[in-house]
C-alpha cells in the first residue's frame, strides 16, 4: 500500500511547486488570483503534511487508503485546472507590460462563466478541497499515529538458515570459492587482522542463504560464533545483546544484562570477544550508519577472525569492507541450467520430470523469474498445489504480478521484494514506479529516463544540484540500492542505462495500478476499467481492435505521458487532438511513425518531452513551432534533413538530438537554454547558423558531424565552427563530439582544431570537460 502515498506524493509535490512559482511570477501579483493561489496553497500544504504522515504507515486501513485516493485525484485535477488557467489567460496577456495582463486579467476574470466551464471548474474544485478536508476530520485521521506498530509477522528470511543442503541449487561453486577464500591465511601475522566478507545484491537472490551455507562449512575453525539479522530499523541495543546469548560466556557474565545501555553492551562484547577467534554473520543491513555503530563491538584482535555481512545496497556493502584485505561479493542471478532444475526439482521432484505439454510455458515462467531463486521456488510452489495442465500454468503465468499480492503462498516472496521499496524515501519510489511505463527486459537509458522524470516534474533543486543533475542521483541511487540493474557501464564505473528485474516490474506494476499511477495497454492487461479517475499516464505495448475500442471510449484529456513501445500500435493510436494535458509524448523505435497523423501535435502546449528517435519519418510537422513550453525534442536515427520555419521560437528547448543529416536553423543563437545539441551537419548547414552556436553559452555537450573535403565552403564552414568553439570553451561546454560520414576514406584536416586546445584543456584537464574533443573517421 506505499504505493498509494509516494505516487500521490509524486502529484502533490509538483504541484505544490507549481503554486509557489505561481506566486513568485507575474500571476502572483494581481490581487484576485493571488489571494485564489494562496488559499489553495495552504490548504494542500495542510494535506501535503498529513500525506508524507501517511507515509510512516506500514499498512493503512481503509479509510486512510481512501482519503489518499480522493487526494491523489484532487491533485491531479487541480494541476489541470492551473495549467488551463495559466494557458488561456496568456493568450489575453502577452503584449506589453505588467498594466496590459493587469487589465486583461481582470477582463478575463470577469468573463469565465463563458469561457468552456472554467469558472464551474474552479468553484468545483474549491467544493472538493472544502470534501476532502471535511473527510480527513470526519475519519478522525489526524488521530492516526506516524508511528503506528503493527504485530511482527514471521520473517519469510528465516527459511534461508534452515535449508537442507540437498535442496540447494547452484549454490555449490560460489560457496567453495568463498570457504577458501575466508579460511586462508598468510604466514605473515599481520593479516591475521579480521577481515569482512560483505554479499550484496538484488533482494531474493539468495544473499543469507549463501551466507549461512559458508558460515556452516568454516564454523567448526572459529572459537565462537553467532547470527544476527539487523533489518530496517535496527536496535543496536539488542543486536549487541543478541550476539553475546549465542557465544559462550564465562559464569555470571550475562548477570543484569537486561539492564545494560548501548554503551556497556557494547563493551562487554568486545570483552568477550578479545582474546578470541570469533565468526559473525551480520544479516541485512540497510545503512552504513547502522554498520558504522555495530562495527564497533567487534574488537581488532589478531586471532584471524571473520565477519559476513549481507546487504542490498552497494554502498552499505562498500562501508563493510574499507581493507584490502576484505572483500565485496556481488550475488548473481542463477544460470538458465539451474534455474530449470531448481524450478523443476521443486515441482516434480527430478529435472527429467517435466512433461512435454508443459516444456514451452515452463520456460516461459522461468524467463519472467529472471534467475531469482525466491521467484523460483515461491512459483515452483504455487504451481506444485495446481493441476499439471497448461492452461492452468498459463493463467498463473499471465497474473503472476496480481497473484504476488493476492496469493498467500506468494507471499514472502512479495514481501522480499518489497523490502528494498519501502525503503525508499517517497520522492524515489515516485521515480520506480514510472519504470512500469518500460515493457518487460527493455534497456532504459538514463538520459531518457531522467529527462522524463523532468518533465513529469518529479524532479526539484536540491542543496545547488540542478534539476539534472538531481535527477541522475536518483538514478544511480536506484541502481545503488539494487532496486534497478546496471547496463552498459562505461569506462568511468557510471551505467549509461538500466534495466527492471522482470519481479520487480510486476510489483511496481501492481502498485502503479494500484494507485492510478500508470495504465498499461498490452503487456498482458486486457482491461482498461479496474482504477480509480482518470487515465493519467497511458504506455501502449501492444494494441488490437479490441483493445483500441476500449480506449476510444476513454477520456484521454487527463493523459499527462503517452509511450508507445511497439510500432505495430500506431495504427490503432487515438488522434493527438485527444491528449491536450501531455507534457511527455515518446515514440521510440516506432518505424511506422510517418503513418500518424501529427499535425494536432500544436495542440499539446503543456508539452515538455518529445521523443521519436529510430522510427523514419523524414518531416517534422510545421505545428511543432507552438509547443512553448518543450525542453527536450529527440528525432536521432531519422531522416530529417530541415527543421521548420521558426524553429527558434522554441527558447525553453535545453536538449535538442537531430537525425545526423539535419541542417542547423537559422537564428539558434535565440535559443539560449540549449545545452545540448546533437546529430547536425555542419558542412550543410548555413554559415551564420554555424557561427550562431558560439552564442549559445549554456551548451554543455556537441555532437557534431564535419565532412566536405577541401573546398572553399568546406574551409569556410570549419573556420565558423573553431570560432564558435572557441567561444565555448570558455563557457560551461564538457562533452565535445566531431565526427565524418561514412563513405570514401580520405585524410581530415585537423591542423586548425589546435586551436581549441588552449582554450579547453584546462577544462578537461580539471576534469571540468568529461570528453576531450573527439573527431572520428
Amino acid at each position: 500500500m506505499e504505493a498509494v502515498v509516494s505516487a500521490s506524493h509524486g502529484v502533490m509535490g509538483p504541484l505544490l511547486g507549481k503554486l509557489a512559482d505561481l506566486l513568485a511570477g507575474k500571476y502572483g501579483r494581481i490581487r484576485g488570483v493571488r489571494g485564489e493561489i494562496l488559499s489553495l496553497q495552504a490548504e494542500l500544504t495542510s494535506m501535503h503534511a498529513a500525506l508524507r504522515n501517511y507515509t510512516m504507515l506500514e499498512d493503512p486501513d481503509v479509510q486512510v487508503k481512501a482519503w489518499i485516493s480522493l487526494l491523489r485525484e484532487l491533485a491531479y485535477d487541480t494541476e489541470d485546472c492551473i495549467d488551463k488557467f495559466i494557458r488561456r489567460l496568456g493568450k489575453h496577456g502577452r503584449r506589453g507590460g505588467f498594466k496590459d495582463l493587469l487589465r486583461d486579467t481582470t477582463r478575463f476574470l470577469k468573463t469565465l462563466d463563458s469561457r468552456c466551464g472554467m469558472a464551474d471548474q474552479i468553484d468545483e474544485l474549491k467544493a472538493r478541497i472544502k470534501h476532502v478536508k471535511e473527510l480527513k476530520d470526519c475519519y478522525k485521521l489526524s488521530e492516526i499515529p506516524s508511528n503506528k506498530t503493527e504485530h511482527a509477522g514471521v520473517d519469510p528470511r528465516l527459511c534461508a538458515l534452515f535449508s537442507e543442503e540437498a535442496h540447494l541449487v547452484g549454490v555449490e561453486g560460489p560457496r567453495d570459492d568463498l570457504v577458501k577464500w575466508m579460511l586462508k591465511e598468510e604466514a605473515n601475522s599481520s593479516t591475521k587482522d579480521p577481515k569482512v566478507l560483505s554479499i550484496v545484491g538484488f533482494g531474493g537472490l539468495g544473499k543469507t542463504t549463501l551466507a549461512n551455507e559458508v558460515y556452516r562449512k568454516i564454523q567448526g575453525h572459529f572459537d565462537c560464533q553467532a547470527f544476527v539479522s539487523v533489518s530496517q530499523k535496527p536496535v543496536l541495543k539488542k543486536i549487541i545483546k543478541d550476539v553475546i546469548h549465542k557465544v559462550p560466556c564465562p559464569d555470571g557474565f550475562r548477570k543484569d544484562i537486561e539492564t545494560w545501555d548501548e554503551t556497556t553492551s557494547i563493551a562487554k562484547l568486545r570483552e568477550l570477544l578479545q582474546d578470541k577467534r570469533y565468526l559473525v554473520i551480520v544479516d541485512d543491513i540497510w545503512s552504513t550508519q547502522a554498520w558504522n555503530n555495530i562495527k564497533c563491538a567487534f574488537p581488532d584482535n589478531k586471532y584471524s577472525s571473520r565477519i559476513i555481512t549481507t546487504t542490498r545496497i552497494i554502498d552499505v556493502a562498500r562501508s563493510c569492507c574499507p581493507g584490502s584485505d576484505d572483500r565485496v561479493y556481488e550475488m548473481a542471478a542463477l544460470s538458465d541450467l539451474h534455474a530449470k532444475r531448481l524450478f523443476l526439482k521443486r515441482i516434480f521432484g527430478s529435472e527429467d520430470h517435466c512433461p512435454d505439454m508443459l516444456k514451452e510455458v515452463s520456460n516461459k515462467i522461468l524467463k519472467k523469474c529472471g534467475g531469482l531463486p525466491l521467484a523460483i521456488i515461491s512459483i515452483s510452489s504455487l504451481l506444485a498445489n495446481r493441476p499439471a495442465v497448461k492452461e492452468e500454468w498459463e493463467k498463473i503465468k499471465r497474473s503472476i504480478g496480481s497473484a504476488l499480492e493476492k496469493d498467500r503462498s506468494l507471499e514472502g516472496m512479495s514481501s522480499i521484494l518489497s523490502l528494498s521499496y519501502n525503503d525508499l524515501p517517497p520522492n524515489l519510489k515516485t521515480c520506480l514506479l514510472y519504470l512500469s511505463v518500460f515493457p518487460e527486459d527493455y534497456v532504459i537509458d538514463r538520459k531518457r529516463l531522467v529527462r522524463r522524470w523532468i518533465a513529469e516534474g518529479f524532479i526539484s533543486e536540491e542543496r545547488g544540484e540542478s534539476q539534472q543533475e538531481v535527477a541522475e542521483r536518483y538514478f544511480y541511487e536506484l541502481i545503488n540500492k539494487s532496486m534497478v540493474q546496471p547496463v552498459e557501464v562505461g569506462y568511468d564505473g557510471k551505467a549509461h542505462a538500466c534495466r527492471v528485474h522482470d519481479m520487480m516490474l510486476e510489483i511496481i506494476i501492481s502498485k502503479s495500478n494500484e494507485d492510478n499511477f500508470i495504465v498499461v495497454v498490452g503487456g498482458g492487461q486486457r482491461s482498461l476499467a479496474n482504477r480509480q479517475g482518470f487515465i493519467r499516464r497511458l504506455s501502449i505495448q501492444h494494441i488490437d481492435h479490441e483493445l483500441a475500442n476500449l480506449l476510444a471510449q476513454e477520456d484521454l484529456s487527463h493523459v499527462r505521458s503517452l509511450t508507445v513501445t511497439s510500432s505495430a500500435c500506431i495504427k490503432h493510436l487515438p488522434s493527438l487532438a485527444k491528449f491536450e494535458a501531455l507534457r511527455v509524448l515518446d515514440f521510440e523505435g516506432c518505424e511506422d511513425l510517418e503513418e500518424y497523423d501529427m499535425r494536432n501535435i500544436g495542440k499539446l502546449l503543456q508539452l515538455k518531452y518529445l521523443n521519436f528517435p529510430a522510427t523514419r519519418i523524414s518531416k517534422l510537422p510545421s505545428e511543432i513551432v507552438l509547443l512553448r513550453d518543450l525542453e527536450t525534442l529527440h528525432f536521432g536515427a531519422t531522416p530529417v534533413e530541415e527543421l521548420p520555419t521558426g524553429f527558434a521560437q522554441l527558447t525553453k528547448l535545453q536538449h535538442l538530438i537531430a537525425g545526423g543529416w539535419t541542417i542547423i536553423p537559422k537564428k539558434i543563437g535565440n535559443m539560449r537554454n540549449l545545452r545540448e545539441i546533437s546529430g547536425f551537419s555542419i558542412t550543410g548547414s548555413p554559415a551564420d547558423a554555424v557561427e550562431d552556436l558560439g552564442n549559445l553559452p549554456g551548451l554543455e555537450e556537441i555532437d557534431i558531424y564535419l565532412d566536405g573535403g577541401e573546398s572553399d565552403e568546406f574551409r569556410r564552414h570549419e573556420e565558423m565552427l573553431l570560432s564558435s568553439l572557441c567561444k565555448l570553451g570558455s563557457s560551461k561546454l564538457r562533452s565535445l563530439w566531431i565526427s565524418r560520414f561514412g563513405g570514401p576514406h580520405r585524410q581530415f584536416p585537423f591542423k586548425h582544431f589546435i586551436w581549441i586546445a588552449a582554450t579547453i584543456s584546462g577544462k578537461f584537464q580539471s576534469g571540468l570537460l568529461q570528453h576531450s574533443p573527439a573527431f572520428l573517421s
